[in-house]
């Protein structure tokens, strides 16, 4: 129970008079009494809040970057009207900065024995599950002199997904998918082993595609054209250890590998080939396997969503094991991680004849843009110092990168913008090359 400002300058106006003409307590109660009568009454005529029953329903889940609605539903019970103002409190980093206040607060009248619904728009600013908080109530009489207040738990999770800002690449990538597939006049051999059909030769077509047995039976050189591969497996393993953690930009390098993880799944997916996915540092944080076309982008980014960089060295040993343990015949793996020198030359590279004897590799490493850009800097000694240092910087990666090429490793090194189509290109290539 809580004194308005509105009682408390009443009280302050009704005392006014009583040192004029009666200084007694008694002349200050004359005085005081039909306030205090109001008052009484105000409290009694406010409904209260414990009585009120609340529920949810709307949004379960939301893309990052997009809103969220959820609506909760006042149920007034009682013969009083509800009059209140209410609070519905979620975790900071559901709201854009500086919009909590006016998104979470809402005035609503509920009549005795209705109900009302009042909406929240969320607007989360991070990935993961975000869970509702307390609901604060304000019942107020009909004069505004007195509240009754109180807390109300209303359990509900949104949760974030990853945007996916990639997915703008997806129909040029699928354009180039079906040049592969042989389903356009610009049809080229693949080294797979699927015949798709016979065309005219054209200049510039692969000698080694003619048909010398279907030429001779017409006037025209004919030539083979060959579908891609399909039904292959893919394993995409996003490193979740320390190296994840670090910032390019606005966001972690994490959701820049997962970002172009979810193109290559959704183009994979389209060449009808197999897509599993691995999330692992120390331990297994996230892992879908064997889901169909139709529900296997869902599967990811359902998975995806609660995913958080660890800060501890990833295990290479175990991380390998895993992979191989999840991927038993001879399948195309792509490692998000990072091309550090030290994490790669000690973890990585003394186990990488595991993988590579066995499966295709493609490894997609994040570039921070903001080092192409010291490297280019010029104009007084900082700036000089810092291009310097830079270029030491590119220098390593290039140095790691053909390191993992010797290897037969195909290394993919991207800024966060570039990154998704790059690898969905380094697919695409691999396709072509008829290497998976």
């Amino acid at each position: 129970m809580a004194l308005t400002g509105r009682a408390a300058l009443l009280a302050a106006l009704g005392s006014l008079p009583v040192g004029i003409w009666d200084p007694g307590w008694t002349g200050i109660l004359a005085v005081n009494a039909p306030l205090a009568v109001a008052c009484a009454c105000d409290f009694a005529l406010a409904a209260p809040v414990r009585r009120l029953g609340l529920t949810r329903s709307g949004d379960t889940s939301v893309r990052l970057g997009d809103t969220a609605d959820v609506t909760l539903t006042i149920t007034n019970p009682t013969r009083r009207p509800l009059r209140a103002h209410l609070r519905d409190a979620w975790p900071p980093s559901t709201w854009l900065p500086g919009t909590e206040v006016a998104a979470s607060r809402h005035r609503l009248t509920v009549p005795a024995g209705e109900r009302r619904r009042v909406t929240t728009r969320l607007r989360p600013t991070r990935r993961g599950d975000r869970q509702s908080d307390r609901i604060t109530i304000r019942s107020y009489g009909p004069l505004g002199l007195f509240t009754r207040q109180g807390t109300h738990k209303a359990p509900w999770t949104v949760r974030v997904l990853p945007p996916f800002t990639s997915r703008k690449h997806l129909p040029s990538k699928l354009a180039r998918l079906r040049e592969l597939d042989g389903r356009t006049s610009m049809l080229t051999r693949g080294e797979g082993t699927e015949f798709d059909s016979l065309r005219e030769y054209v200049p510039g077509d692969d000698t080694r595609s003619i048909d010398w047995r279907a030429t001779a039976r017409q006037t025209t050189v004919a030539v083979r054209t060959w579908r891609p591969e399909r039904d292959r497996h893919i394993l995409l393993v996003l490193d979740t250890g320390r190296t994840s953690a670090g910032r390019v930009g606005d966001a972690p390098r994490l959701d820049a590998s997962m970002d172009a993880a979810l193109l290559l799944a959704a183009l994979a997916s389209r060449a009808g080939d197999r897509v599993d996915l691995l999330a692992y540092d120390r331990r297994v944080r996230a892992l879908v396997q064997g889901r169909t076309a139709g529900d296997m982008l869902p599967s990811l980014v359902n998975a995806m969503a609660t995913l958080e960089p660890e800060l501890v060295e990833t295990d290479a040993r175990g991380l390998t094991a895993t992979a191989l343990r999840s991927a038993p015949r001879r399948s195309l793996i792509v490692l998000l991680t990072t091309l550090d020198a030290a994490p790669v030359e000690e973890g990585l590279l003394p186990i990488l004849s595991q993988l590579t004897q066995r499966h295709t590799i493609l490894l997609a490493s994040v570039a921070d843009p903001h080092i192409a850009g010291m490297a280019t800097a010029r104009g007084n000694t900082d700036s000089v110092y810092e291009a310097a240092a830079a270029a030491q910087a590119q220098a390593e990666r290039h140095r790691t990168a053909e390191q993992l090429r010797r290897h037969g490793v195909t290394v993919v090194d991207a800024t966060p913008d570039d990154l998704a189509p790059a690898l969905a290109d380094a697919y695409l290539a691999l396709k072509a090359a008829g290497r998976l």
